[in-house]
């Protein structure tokens, strides 16, 4: 087997396994017990991921926390990111798509490099927490700024 393709294994094993706890505290996932059927683990998100360089793969584990009301400025990541609200509910916007909604045991995936032009708490009285687990295939910042979008009125000034 080539190193690349050892790499890439060694990047699916380790996102799951960051994924599991976060599954077994949320209840999705029981373990299996002598009297109990094993088919208790149901996948969640399956997504292909974009063409990397299987060479420099690593993986982060982020944990991004929202006060009731909070929100992060519009930014982009430069790596493949799979998102798992483990509390509260997020609004989330990336550009091209419609707008939605993640409830608590929800996940989600972007694809490198789009701009995530929301990404907020849904409620201004509860806190909410994301743990979101980026791929990246190179050394860079894991979030990167981008000037708010002018207004329509502004630019045509």
């Amino acid at each position: 087997m080539s190193s690349i393709g050892t790499y890439i294994k060694l990047a699916v094993a380790t996102l799951c396994a960051g994924l599991m706890p976060a599954a077994f505290s949320q209840g999705r996932i029981a373990a299996p017990q002598d009297n109990q059927p094993t088919d208790r683990a149901r996948i969640l998100l399956s997504r292909p991921l974009a063409k990397m360089d299987g060479e420099h793969l690593k993986v982060f584990l982020v944990e991004v926390k929202y006060g009731p009301g909070e929100a992060s400025s519009p930014h982009s990541h430069p790596c493949a990111v799979v998102g798992y609200v483990a509390e509260g509910v997020l609004r989330s916007q990336v550009q091209g798509e419609p707008e939605k909604i993640y409830k608590t045991g929800e996940s989600f995936y972007e694809a490198p490099k789009g701009v995530h032009l929301l990404s907020a708490n849904a409620s201004s009285t509860e806190p909410a927490k994301l743990m979101a687990y980026l791929i990246c295939d190179h050394d860079t910042p894991l979030s990167v700024t981008f000037p708010e979008k002018p207004n329509a009125k502004e630019s045509s000034k």
